[in-house]
């Protein structure tokens, strides 16, 4: 299981990372809400343990940031506020899950393969991304518009794959460049957009609409034709 943990205390933190790296599972930890929000939306997960009191951005709104955005990972909540309404409106906000602290790890692992049991059809079902017309299969490294093949190198495949993730939001030079060539600096070339000029010519030219479009002074992003 590959679980994203987001928490900011660092005793709670390791806690959870060390247990659950000893049960077999890969986690990644995020101790501010922002940064958490991010790999959310541009990192596929089994499931996310989640704080509700987070700097910068709270727990509640980064579930509901990811639910916005039509991802589907189940979630958990770890709290220390537990009163009836606090739980309402944390599942509300699109909660699978809430456990308050102090808690035991057996519990949390408990809850978080029940979780597993119930969400594995779904999850072996997110082999597909579809925006439209357009579809890419993960699985069959292929990608369709229309019906029609489309043949992309690897790297415009991942950059595609990376904007239909995040479908409808803005992605900055500087996060495409971390996130698709895992460049930390600015190499000063205009390899991204070399790169989303190719993918243009592939997906949107010869069908006549435009699904990638470019936000001025932003960056770019993908979504269905206007």
């Amino acid at each position: 299981m590959k679980v994203l943990l987001v928490e900011d205390d660092a005793s709670t933190a390791a806690y959870v990372c060390n247990g659950l790296r000893e049960e077999g599972h890969e986690v990644d930890h995020a101790p501010r809400g922002a940064l958490g929000l991010e790999l959310a939306l541009t990192r596929p997960y089994d499931a996310a343990v989640v704080d509700r009191m987070l700097p910068d951005l709270d727990g509640l709104s980064l579930l509901k940031a990811v639910r916005a955005a039509g991802r589907r990972t189940p979630a958990i909540f770890l709290t220390a506020v537990g009163g009836v309404d606090d739980r309402v409106e944390g599942l509300e906000a699109g909660a699978d899950d809430y456990l308050m602290k102090p808690f035991a790890f057996s519990e949390l692992m408990a809850r978080l393969n029940a979780l597993a049991r119930r969400t594995a059809p779904e999850r072996r079902e997110e082999t597909v991304l579809a925006i439209a017309d357009l579809e890419m299969n993960l699985i069959a490294r292929t990608v369709a518009r229309a019906g029609q093949a489309i043949d992309l190198q690897p790297r415009e495949f991942r950059l595609l794959e990376f904007m239909m993730r995040n479908r409808g939001r803005v992605l900055t030079r500087t996060m495409l460049l971390e996130r698709v060539w895992q460049f930390h600096f600015d190499p000063k070339t205009n390899v991204v957009e070399t790169h989303v000029s190719r993918l243009r010519a592939k997906v949107d030219r010869p069908f006549g609409a435009e699904m990638i479009r470019t936000v001025r002074g932003s960056g770019y992003l993908i979504d269905a034709p206007a």
